[in-house]
C-alpha cells in the first residue's frame, strides 16, 4: 500500500512537472497498477498502442507527429528522458538509410542547383535574425540560435553551435522549443500550398530543403509530396547541414569565444557512403529498398518522439518575442524562397 501511495505520488508529481491535468480521468491514467509483477500505467499502454501504430503502414510522418502532439497535449509523454535521448539518434540512422534509395548522380545535380540557395539564404536569415532580434530586445544568444537552426537545420544547428556560443540550458531551451513548434507547424503546412500552386518534385523539394527548419521535418513533408521530392529535399538539406562547420567557427570568433570544440555531423557521411553504395555497387541493389523502408518507419517514429515532446508546459515556456523572430525569419525565407523557386528552377 506505502509503494502504491509513493508511486502514485511520484507519477503525480511527473505529470505536474509537464503541464499534464491529473485530475479525474487523468488520475487513473496516472495511478500505477501492476500486472504479471510488472507496474505500469495506462498512459505508458496508451503511449505503447501510438508508437505500434506508427510502426505500421498505415502510419505516416504527419500523423505521427499528430499522435505525438495529442499525447503531449493530453496524457503526456510517460517515457520524455528515454525519447529525447533516442530521437537524435534515430533521426541519424534514418537519414543514412534513407541514402540506399538515392543516386549519386541525381543527387549531384540537385546539390549544384541548391549552392546559390543555400549560401543566400544562410547569411541573409542570419543578418535579418540579428537585426529583428535587436528591435525585439531579445538577447543575443537566443538570436543567434533561433537565427542558426531556421538558416542552417533546425535543432541540429542549435545543438551544436550552442556549446560554441557558451549558451545556458534556458537559452537552449527557448531556442529548441521555438524551431520545434515552428518545425510541426511546416510538415502539416508544406505539402498543401506545393499542391495547391502546382509546384513539380524539383521544386517543392528544394523549397523544403530551404524553409523547413529540421531535417526530420523537411524529409516528413518531401516525402509526403513524392519520390523525387525526397531526395533533392534530403540531399540539398543534408549539404546544407554541413554549413554548421563554418557557421560555428565564424560564431567563435564573433563572440570571442576560444578553446571551443566544434560538433561535426558525422551522420552526413554515412549518408554519403550509402548513397555511392546504392549507385556504384551492383550487389547492393536489393539492399535498397529493405532499408529505405526502414529508414523511412525510424522516420515516422521520430516524428512521434518530436511530438510527444511538445507539450503545453514547453510551448509556453518559450514566450512570445522569440516565438516572434521566429515567424519573421521563417516566413521570409519561406516566401523569398519560394517566389524564387517558381521564377528561376
Amino acid at each position: 500500500m506505502l509503494f502504491a501511495t509513493l508511486a502514485e505520488q511520484s507519477h503525480a508529481a511527473a505529470a505536474l512537472e509537464e503541464g499534464v491535468n491529473t485530475t479525474g480521468i487523468f488520475r487513473h491514467l496516472h495511478t500505477p497498477r501492476v500486472l504479471f509483477g510488472q507496474a505500469f500505467t495506462l498512459r505508458q499502454v496508451v503511449f505503447g498502442l501510438f508508437l505500434v501504430f506508427c510502426l505500421t503502414p498505415w502510419a505516416s510522418p504527419p500523423i505521427a507527429l499528430a499522435l505525438g502532439l495529442l499525447l503531449a497535449q493530453t496524457v503526456g509523454n510517460p517515457f520524455t528522458s528515454h525519447t529525447k535521448a533516442f530521437t537524435h539518434k534515430l533521426l541519424q540512422f534514418s537519414v543514412i538509410g534513407l541514402g540506399f534509395g538515392m543516386n549519386a548522380h541525381a543527387a549531384v545535380q540537385a546539390g549544384k542547383e541548391g549552392i546559390l540557395f543555400t549560401v543566400v539564404s544562410i547569411f541573409g536569415t542570419l543578418l535579418l535574425g540579428y537585426f529583428v532580434g535587436k528591435w525585439l530586445g531579445l538577447g543575443r544568444h537566443v538570436v543567434h540560435l533561433i537565427s542558426c537552426g531556421t538558416a542552417i537545420c533546425g535543432g541540429s544547428a542549435i545543438a551544436a553551435i550552442g556549446p560554441v556560443l557558451g549558451a545556458k540550458d534556458e537559452e537552449m531551451s527557448v531556442g529548441l522549443g521555438t524551431v520545434f513548434v515552428l518545425n510541426a507547424l511546416a510538415l502539416f503546412a508544406f505539402p498543401p500550398i506545393g499542391h495547391a500552386l502546382h509546384m513539380s518534385q524539383n521544386q517543392f523539394g528544394l523549397w523544403c530543403a530551404i524553409a523547413i527548419h529540421d531535417t526530420s521535418s523537411v524529409v516528413g513533408a518531401a516525402a509526403a509530396y513524392g519520390n523525387q521530392a525526397l531526395e533533392v529535399a534530403t540531399t540539398v538539406k543534408l549539404a546544407r547541414a554541413l554549413w554548421i562547420i563554418p557557421v560555428a567557427i565564424g560564431t567563435a570568433l564573433v563572440f570571442k569565444q576560444k578553446g571551443v570544440k566544434i560538433k561535426i555531423p558525422y551522420f552526413i557521411f554515412g549518408f554519403i557512403l550509402a548513397m555511392l553504395v546504392n549507385t556504384f555497387v551492383p550487389a547492393a541493389k536489393p539492399v535498397g529498398p529493405v532499408m529505405v523502408s526502414l529508414a523511412k518507419i525510424g522516420l515516422t517514429v521520430t516524428l512521434f518522439f518530436i511530438g510527444a515532446g511538445l507539450s503545453a508546459k514547453v510551448v509556453k515556456s518559450v514566450g512570445i518575442k522569440p516565438y516572434v523572430l521566429g515567424v519573421v525569419l521563417w516566413v521570409v525565407i519561406s516566401t523569398a524562397s519560394l517566389y524564387v523557386i517558381l521564377h528561376a528552377v
